[in-house]
């Protein structure tokens, strides 16, 4: 089950496809100093005692979830609600969420190589700033200003774009900025999307192709693959946020690369409370596919770059698990995989080569979109 989840509570092309550059500014190739790339995602607790932090920090951004005028109220009491729940989850993938160990390992390898392939830009210093757990985006700037950094790019975990994932993200960069560098002596650029990169997408499909030869061979071409993603709100997709789309061309690109010899589907899974989210949902999928005889199907986390509660929990020890059927297994998750790695490196290669601050769909908000702090936030990111 997902962190979020309760059941009774209401509440560019390749290489490099960025959608279109941002031409309107363009940074320095070089900044004469350290380049410092900040892997931005959601984060998880390290251990239980972060586990409440973790959930009121989650519950308390109206970005991702919003709860109206009483947010932080509320934010605390679900966090006081879920705590005992979710620290036994954690408790039962070995009691703490491993997405910092990987961001980490991430953000390390990919400097490694970016130190040899774009000297001009060296030495490349990676950081981890965490929405919701440690390290927080604020102790990650506190740490880049003590490094003496002058330029970053902040590098989106989500490589789909969403106003509740990446767009939250970036706003609280851009609060927390504004208290600790208000004289913007760290220059920013920002890769707010990359979900059909060529690097991604390769990658993806050859863990799915990894996972397929666990089957026999007569049988290979008939498993079903599912690709699971986080899901949205209704009322977000029908805002305008452009996630949806961006997670269907990753799925359709990696299904390109493996030749549509499977057959598949994009589901979603970690709905919130009782309002109305994108469908299908991920059990109910796996269900239904095997009462009606289906019962070779590979789950492919295709929002996520590391493995966290959501794949380990909820996709492994619930969905699978339940499903009681051999042939339903997971896809294993980007984590450290060496093309990964590269990809990570390819992504921010170009971007530095192109020099451009965001890409063109970042200066887009949503259509209704009625956020100040939405357009504040990209206004300072573009006016780099």
């Amino acid at each position: 089950m997902s962190l979020l989840r309760s059941p009774r509570m209401a509440l560019r092309l390749p290489m490099l496809q960025t959608q279109g550059l941002a031409t309107s500014a363009h940074l320095s190739k070089s900044s004469g100093g350290p380049t410092g790339i900040v892997l931005l995602n959601m984060g998880g607790p390290s251990s239980i005692p972060e586990v409440r932090d973790f959930l009121y920090r989650l519950f308390a951004d109206g970005d991702l979830i919003p709860l109206g005028r009483y947010q932080e109220q509320l934010a605390r009491f679900i966090a006081w609600r879920r705590t005992p729940r979710i620290e036994r989850h954690y408790e039962e993938i070995g009691g703490g969420s491993p997405i910092r160990k990987w961001s980490e390992y991430q953000a390390r390898e990919m400097c490694k190589r970016l130190d040899s392939l774009s000297p001009e830009t060296a030495p490349h210093k990676g950081y981890v700033a965490f929405r919701y757990a440690k390290p927080l985006t604020e102790e990650t700037l506190k740490q880049m200003q003590q490094d003496g950094i002058k330029r970053a790019i902040a590098f989106t975990q989500y490589p789909q774009y969403s106003c509740s994932t990446t767009g939250s993200s970036l706003n609280e960069l851009w609060k927390v900025t504004r208290k600790l560098d208000p004289d913007a002596e760290i220059k920013w650029s920002v890769i707010d999307r990359w979900s059909t990169h060529s690097g991604l997408v390769k990658t993806f499909a050859q863990l799915i192709k990894d996972k397929l030869k666990e089957y026999d061979a007569s049988v290979r071409n008939k498993v079903i693959l599912l690709f699971s993603a986080h899901s949205l709100p209704m009322s977000v997709v029908n805002r305008g946020d452009p996630y949806p789309a961006e997670v269907a061309a990753t799925v359709y690109s990696v299904m390109s690369e493996l030749k549509f010899n499977n057959q598949y589907r994009l589901v979603w899974q970690s709905q919130v409370g009782p309002s109305a989210w994108l469908g299908a949902q991920t059990s109910d999928t796996v269900k239904s596919l095997v009462k009606q005889g289906h019962t070779n199907i590979i789950l492919v986390p295709i929002a996520f770059t590391s493995d966290h509660i959501e794949t380990l929990h909820e996709l492994d020890l619930e969905i699978i698990k339940e499903a009681k059927v051999d042939g339903v297994k997971r896809a294993e998750s980007l984590n450290g995989h060496p093309m990964f790695i590269d990809a990570l490196a390819d992504v921010v290669l170009h971007h530095l080569k192109e020099g451009a601050v965001a890409s063109n769909q970042y200066a887009l908000q949503c259509a209704m979109c009625t956020k100040e702090v939405c357009s504040n936030s990209r206004q300072f990111f573009l006016s780099q």
